[in-house]
């Protein structure tokens, strides 16, 4: 469960000062899907970075579980993203000149999995996302579908608890958005995850069983 206490969060601009969260508390349960909302600038992106571990608040604190985010050392929080948290982009992210197995696999590396044990599992995760035929492709060579597809695999191979998607569907057409929601919807009803999607598409966010709105660093929940 994550919970959100008072979180504000501010950054130094020049001389200027922008408050990019405000005052945002917030609960989400464990296992339940979240569309986040809002104009660009409005502070999307730094609520998912305080999800994901990757920034701390200015002030008030972060919990994911028995972990106060705000509080642990880096060494702490890298463990949790490591292990707890995958990530997926807008830009799929992968690495050029691996093959879509080993891009995967990069996920496994910091974990201490064996070479043999890793090819297995991101063998695994790649068939669970309908690419078990396209292993040994570079991601030039698979369409924008099939790379977000390997993208998704990459962050679930490692087993987390929560994934974390920033406009997931962003670069796709509409049949091919279509196509990875289902897909990320179907993941996260078989495999029990906490699902926070990002996104500026309606059609997107009402697939979600909860939508939040934030503008201007302030999150109100969307009946």
């Amino acid at each position: 469960m994550y919970v959100l206490t008072n979180v504000t969060k501010k950054y130094e601009q020049g001389k200027r000062t922008v408050t990019a969260l405000k005052n945002v508390s917030l609960t989400i349960p464990d296992g339940q899907m979240v569309a986040i909302q809002g104009p660009t600038g409005g502070g999307k992106s730094t609520l998912l970075q305080m999800l994901g571990a990757l920034d701390r608040p200015t002030d008030g604190t972060v919990s994911l579980g028995d972990a106060d985010l705000s509080e642990l050392g880096d060494g702490r929080l890298g463990r949790i993203r490591a292990q707890e948290i995958g990530f997926v982009f807008q830009g799929f992210n992968l690495i050029p000149t691996l093959s879509a197995l080993e891009n995967v696999e990069t996920a496994l590396a910091p974990l201490g999995v064996s070479s043999a044990d890793r090819r297995e599992r991101a063998s695994a995760a790649l068939a669970s996302v309908g690419l078990g035929d396209r292993l040994g492709h570079l991601p030039d060579e698979l369409s924008g579908g099939q790379q977000q597809r390997v993208a998704i695999a990459r962050a679930l191979v490692k087993k987390p608890t929560v994934l974390l998607a920033d406009e997931p569907t962003g670069n796709l057409d509409e049949g091919t958005r279509d196509e990875i929601m289902d897909l990320l919807e179907g993941l996260w009803r078989e495999q029990g995850l906490t699902l926070i999607l990002v996104t500026h598409d309606t059609a997107v966010a009402r697939r979600a069983q909860r939508r939040l709105l934030i503008k201007k660093g302030a999150l109100t929940e969307v009946a």
